[in-house]
């Protein structure tokens, strides 16, 4: 009887094992933030868009060379039709055993249909990308999102038994003056959340990123004015670090790609709709894993093409955002990379 030959683990040239893929199952969304997207964005076209059963057969071939984490991310990933078939195939990953979490980030438009689905597929917890709690503003930011359907969606998510994470991406002039209310009402909701400054991806027609940006650094020396803000060793698997919100009992959380880059501790890949794998967000070294994968339906020679990507993972990006380089770092928009 032959032995299965165990897949070596996938390591990048800084040592750094990656261990964390997310997955855009589309590009399309139900809103178009102001820092996401344009306002008229134009979309791929279906026969780019990998099909669920290529993108199960992909997240897998991650999973078998020792992914433990895959999150869908979009555009809104609860918008591409179907999507649940593909959350209930890669839960079996799941139930063996080699995948230790299966998650999702979400604007929350479409929980209320799916809060329960996502449950029953074994998701445990999900975030939630909500930037402010005034209903104007919300509307402004979205371009055109329903506050209260959002809201709704967050009842239903805790009905189902789902942790959540807000995610705020931090604003200037648009919601710091709020950040504070907002850690307040996750502490009276028991919702985790995490602040994210604003990263140089992709044009934005009219919008400045040098005018949207905060530094994380100020929030913080802010919110310590009102907030016991113990620092703690907590990970999720993604880059943001965590503090204790003494006064509520939840996490706070910052992601800071420009005040102080997260790129030392890097253990993720992003994979786009189209099979495009990007090793780093702020990068544009891609590998196209769509070729290899209708070329050919041996997983020896996909899982070859992904670590042969994988060798040419950089060491870290190059954001910046100043007065002189308002240009975007790279071209895409986040919705293209899938958050």
């Amino acid at each position: 009887m032959q032995t299965a030959v165990p897949i070596l683990p996938l390591i990048d040239p800084f040592a750094r094992a990656i261990t964390y893929l997310r997955v855009s199952v589309t590009d399309r969304c139900d809103l178009r933030c102001v820092y996401c997207m344009a306002e008229d964005m134009i979309f791929l076209p279906k026969k780019d868009i990998l099909s669920l059963e290529e993108l199960d057969r992909l997240a897998s071939a991650f999973v078998a060379m020792g992914v433990r984490k895959l999150r869908l991310t979009g555009g809104e990933p609860l918008v591409r039709r179907n999507v649940m078939s593909l959350f209930r195939n890669l839960s079996r990953h799941l139930n063996s055993g080699a995948l230790e979490e299966l998650t999702l980030t979400t604007n929350g438009t479409q929980l209320v249909r799916f809060a329960d689905d996502l449950a029953a597929c074994g998701v445990k917890r999900i975030n939630v990308s909500i930037d402010t709690l005034d209903r104007h503003k919300f509307k402004a930011i979205t371009r055109w999102g329903d506050f209260d359907k959002v809201m709704e969606g967050l009842q239903a998510a805790k009905t189902a038994g789902l942790a959540v994470k807000i995610n705020a991406v931090a604003l200037k002039g648009v919601n710091d003056d709020e950040l504070d209310r907002m850690l307040a009402w996750c502490g009276q909701e028991g919702f985790d959340l995490t602040l994210i400054e604003v990263m140089p991806l992709g044009e934005l027609g009219s919008e400045q990123r040098v005018d949207q940006y905060l530094p994380l650094s100020e929030v913080r020396r802010r919110l310590s004015e009102t907030w016991t803000l113990t620092n703690i060793d907590y990970k999720t698997g993604g880059p943001a670090r965590y503090v204790q919100v003494e006064e509520t009992g939840r996490k706070l959380g910052f992601i800071t790609p420009l005040t102080h880059n997260f790129c030392e501790s890097c253990n993720r890949v992003r994979l786009t709709c189209t099979g495009t794998l990007y090793m780093c967000l702020g990068q544009e070294d891609a590998a196209d894993l769509r070729q290899v994968l209708r070329f050919s339906d041996d997983d020896a020679v996909l899982q070859a093409a992904i670590r042969d990507a994988i060798a040419h993972k950089p060491k870290g990006h190059d954001f910046v955002i100043d007065r002189r380089n308002q240009a975007p770092a790279v071209s895409r928009h986040m919705s293209v990379t899938g958050g």
